[in-house]
């Protein structure tokens, strides 16, 4: 039930989200609970993490979070303030008196200024709309794959208020109802302006074992290099209340974007929750060279863009791969880059500002080398012209701060090079399940995917294990061979279950063509082959001298360096 602890009468209904019980999070214990804005923040030493009911909407609360804890703290302002806030077990306690004063602007039912809505939003025909528009978990048209099946009739005000969030930060595109006193509408529609301001990032924050942690951990400082934070910065519930259609102009810094109010909206209501909503575009903000004022995504340099609108840089940013695990695209988070030139100079790629925070924090001494954090990505995929949401990656690193430290890279290059040696792995099993698909005479395409794909499984768990303990190792450089002989010995074995699976068609082979010719292909010259790959590529265990990566590896007898592979990938590819 709606609560009147800041209605000016008690028959006009209130849910303040400073007191009431709407943010899921749990406890260090274990056990779930719902707490307020106010109580997150005064116990957040006890808190493990929020858990909203879709990874997107946490990782959208998470930034509410941290656009409150900017605005009550007052930055912090530099490294030094930041110093004493980690200090500090009581450091939000500040939040308290602050979201008191800013109560009115926290009430989801409010009158005049509904919390992230536009008070008497209507359309032209007073429609109001399923609450499908705002559950992200009932795709529109394709509900059979939803717990919600098949329509949302009814929201809490708690599920209502993070629904309110998460439309803001992850609606999708598409074609929307016009709204009475939005220019843009045509017709009674608005044309498609684009996804939630967070759904075109590949988001990443910084984890540890406590909400208290985490949140000081992604406060980046005003006066982070690369990063613009203007003094009038502010989040949506210090600006004027937003009206009907949207406002284009340029964000103040990392409070505005973390509230960037993308979507005009007004929820439907009576004294037992939420029925219904109506939606519409709100503000828009096109992602392009934003990487000055977003912390919490990797930016990809777009040569393709910089041609087409004739600007000399031009970054966006970078998105998550469903389909690539986190450990394998460490170098996006970890790979040094300096700030961005011009030209040929420019890098190609940015690793988020959260994690060059981390890196000034360790760099500086106020985390210590083996200080452990992980590194989560959180994102969508979107789909069908970004109409509707198909998949959500949800995944995590764990590694030491070492990784990110700005002086010394000689942990953080092994580290990428580690992720390299399994790649080269992968693709020389990939090109045995291919030669031995060949050798019996069958499709090579589905053989080699699912091959891949098995080992890149079968890798993840020795390669997150490494990581978390490379900081341990003072010669970085004998944890990458110690690496090397593991992952030499995981394709060996993988690659002795291929060649006895491929039965005796591959056993006794077949004429193949080459670039030279002809060769009679079977399981044995394929498993040669297999073997100097790897020889090739991660050394001769027990040899000395091996030079992995190149050429120079040794070959398992006298006339193996002249036999040659018929269309075998040979190099491995850059990570994406």
């Amino acid at each position: 039930m709606p609560d009147t602890s800041h209605s000016d009468r008690d028959d006009v209904p209130s849910f303040d989200l400073t007191t009431q019980p709407w943010i899921p999070v749990l406890r260090s214990n274990g056990q779930q609970d719902e707490l307020s804005l106010r109580q997150v923040f005064e116990q957040a030493s006890d808190l493990r993490r929020i858990v909203g009911d879709l990874p997107t909407q946490e990782f959208a609360l998470v930034r509410l979070l941290l656009a409150v804890a900017h605005d009550a703290l007052g930055g912090p302002e530099d490294i030094d303030d930041w110093s004493d806030l980690w200090s500090d077990e009581q450091c939000f306690a500040p939040v308290g008196a602050y979201l008191e004063a800013h109560a009115d602007r926290f009430d989801l039912l409010d009158t005049v200024a509904p919390f992230f809505q536009t008070a008497g939003l209507r359309t032209v025909k007073d429609e109001v709309f399923s609450l499908n528009r705002i559950v992200a978990d009932v795709p529109n048209g394709d509900p059979f794959f939803s717990a919600r099946m098949p329509t949302v009739e009814r929201l809490t005000f708690a599920e209502a208020a993070r629904w309110v969030v998460h439309a803001h930060a992850f609606d999708t595109s598409g074609i929307k109802t016009g709204v009475e006193g939005d220019k843009r509408a045509k017709g009674g529609k608005v044309y498609p302006l684009g996804v939630g301001w967070a759904g075109n990032l590949g988001g990443v924050f910084v984890e540890r074992p406590t909400l208290r942690e985490t949140l000081l951990l992604n406060l980046v400082a005003a006066d982070t290099t690369g990063l613009r934070i203007d003094e009038q910065d502010a989040p949506a519930w210090r600006r004027d209340p937003c009206g009907p259609g949207g406002a284009e102009r340029a964000p103040s810094g990392v409070r505005d974007l973390y509230t960037w109010q993308t979507r005009r909206l007004r929820l439907h209501f009576d004294e037992r929750g939420v029925h219904g909503v109506v939606l519409g575009y709100g503000d828009p903000l096109s992602p392009r060279n934003q990487h000055s004022r977003e912390p919490m995504t990797a930016w990809r340099r777009s040569k393709a863009q910089e041609k087409k609108l004739r600007e000399s840089l031009v970054y966006l940013p970078r998105d998550h791969d469903p389909e690539r695990a986190a450990w394998r695209g460490i170098a996006s988070l970890i790979a040094d880059a300096s700030a961005p030139g011009q030209g040929a100079d420019a890098p190609a790629y940015l690793r988020p500002q959260v994690l060059e925070w981390v890196a000034r924090l360790v760099s500086e001494g106020l985390l210590e080398r083996g200080f452990l954090v992980r590194a989560r990505v959180i994102g969508p995929k979107y789909g069908t012209q970004q109409s509707v949401i198909d998949e959500i990656v949800d995944d995590s690193l764990s590694m030491a701060v070492v990784l990110l430290h700005q002086q010394d890279r000689r942990y953080a290059e092994q580290a990428i090079a580690a992720v390299e040696d399994a790649d080269r792995a992968v693709y020389a099993i990939g090109d045995l399940a291919t030669n031995l698909a060949r050798a019996a005479g069958t499709e090579t395409d589905g053989p080699r995917a699912t091959a891949r794909d098995h080992a890149y499984g079968l890798l993840e768990a020795p390669y997150r294990a490494w990581l978390r303990d490379l900081a341990k190792a003072e010669d970085p450089y004998e944890q990458r061979t110690a690496w090397q002989r593991q992952v030499h010995k995981a394709a060996v074995a993988i690659g002795d279950r291929l060649t006895a699976a491929a039965g005796q068609g591959a056993w006794q082979g077949r004429v193949v063509a080459t670039k030279k010719g002809t060769e009679w292909l079977n399981s044995a010259l394929a498993g040669k082959w297999f073997r100097i790959a790897l020889a090739r590529d991660l050394g001769e265990p027990g040899l000395r001298g091996t030079l992995p990566g190149t050429a120079e590896g040794p070959a398992t007898d006298e006339h193996a360096a002249t036999d040659e592979q018929p269309d075998s990938e040979t190099t491995v590819k850059a990570l994406a």
